[in-house]
């Protein structure tokens, strides 16, 4: 049998880093990307530039890959769609039906018996008002946003009226929780109770962007095997193929609360290339490639920092220890709060 080929739709640093990974394992990556300056195409032999919509153009790339996988959840699940019949996809595109909106995703996790924050749908300011007894919550958009994006917090009733939103999209809100923790479970399903679970990561946020992550995660026993328990049910519910993520949220009661789903490889579980011997990438492409799943073990515990903007340029011309290391993803232009790249440094 001749080299693999992964096919990856789109071309950000998780683009970038499953190029690695299949690399490690000998399988040729194939990048697919609406964004001429994507990273990726520093991390790839094969780049194709188009619009997601290109059938021609999409056509094209698939013939030139075995299986197809996508690097983050906002692709067109048309385009998606139309490509699973031309290649075995991974995970399946309607798997993005529920993942794709708030809405229908905490209906899903609420049918499975797992508790969410509560939430509303909100079409109007009326309907905020109607459900005040929400209030302090997170008013968001019901798809796509991230990183804050598509994000109101909403105090109390006298700032509903202050809001500037037009409601063309549909919202949800969700009630605040009096917030302790934010922790989040990295799994690789291979199939029907075949996994890799990796143990509890603890996140902070500034700016409702992520800037580090901790593994192991300072919480109780019974938080921890609930995240554990709560993960594996999600991804067997769903028949997920691949690496996903599922966020937390522990209030000042030590209540667990699931927040959301991330249906791909994902920014916490990027201290798993140090502190694991199979990495949340590593695992990704084998999955999705249908290559055999290797036992996973813990290496070390380890500390990851998101590089925000011009927090890279310092990391850029640093000496690093033995037990840290940096990754730049190479992005052409620095941004305030664009992640730049990353840094994890192995507690010895």
């Amino acid at each position: 049998m001749g080299v693999l080929n992964v096919g990856i739709i789109g071309g950000g640093q998780l683009g970038s880093l499953l190029c690695e990974a299949a690399k490690k394992i000998g399988i040729n990556a194939v990048v697919y990307s609406d964004d001429i300056d994507s990273p990726a195409k520093f991390f790839t032999k094969e780049f194709i530039h188009g619009n997601y919509a290109d059938e021609e153009k999409i056509s094209n790339f698939c013939s030139k890959v075995d299986f197809v996988t996508y690097e983050f959840e906002n692709i067109p699940f048309k385009t998606l769609n139309n490509i699973k019949k031309l290649k075995k996809v991974s995970p399946d595109p309607e798997i993005l039906k529920i993942v794709q909106n708030r809405l229908l995703e905490k209906e899903f996790l609420n049918k499975i018996n797992l508790k969410t924050t509560l939430f509303k749908e909100i079409n109007s300011k009326k309907d905020l008002f109607d459900n005040s007894n929400l209030l302090p919550g997170f008013l968001k958009t019901c798809r796509f946003g991230y990183d804050g994006k598509g994000q109101y917090f909403i105090n109390n009733i006298s700032e509903i009226e202050r809001l500037d939103i037009k409601f063309e999209n549909k919202y949800i809100l969700e009630k605040k929780v009096s917030l302790k923790k934010e922790v989040s479970v990295i799994i690789t399903r291979y199939g029907k109770n075949e996994y890799s679970l990796y143990d509890p990561i603890e996140n902070f946020h500034k700016d409702q962007i992520l800037r580090t992550s901790i593994i192991p995660a300072e919480i109780s026993q019974k938080n921890k095997e609930d995240t554990l328990n709560f993960t594996r049910l999600i991804s067997e519910k769903l028949k997920y193929i691949g690496t996903m993520c599922v966020e937390f949220f522990i209030d000042s009661s030590d209540n667990l609360y699931i927040n959301e789903i991330a249906p791909r490889v994902h920014n916490s579980g990027h201290l798993t290339l140090n502190s694991y011997n199979v990495s949340q990438f590593e695992n990704h492409i084998r999955a999705v490639c249908g290559k055999e799943k290797i036992e996973l073990k813990k290496l070390n515990n380890s500390k990851m920092i998101n590089l925000i903007g011009d927090d890279i340029l310092l990391y850029r011309s640093k000496k690093f220890n033995k037990n840290e290391f940096f990754y730049d993803y190479k992005k052409k232009v620095i941004k305030p709060k664009r992640k730049m790249g990353h840094f994890t440094k192995v507690i010895l």
